[in-house]
């Protein structure tokens, strides 16, 4: 079994690496960007009988900061 994690940052916390982006985008022409937030993807392969409950406990322990970050779990 399969598990991607996907992190952000909460809204109304600054992402200095976002703004980078954004900036990088119109000096290359890319007007029409008006906002843009970076996250990180986390892919686990997981031994059979591991369960969501698993997962998120991996997440609020070690994978995602929860006091600046939000994730989300898809199983697959």
């Amino acid at each position: 079994m399969k598990a991607t994690v996907h992190v952000m940052l909460k809204n109304g916390v600054l992402d200095p690496q976002g703004e980078a982006v954004r900036h990088a985008l119109g000096a290359l022409g890319f007007e029409g960007v008006s906002g843009v937030r970076q996250g990180k993807v986390i892919e686990l392969d997981l031994a059979d009988g591991t369960s969501e409950a698993d997962v998120n406990a991996m997440c609020e322990k070690l994978l995602a900061n929860t006091v600046i970050e939000s994730y989300r779990v898809d199983l697959s």
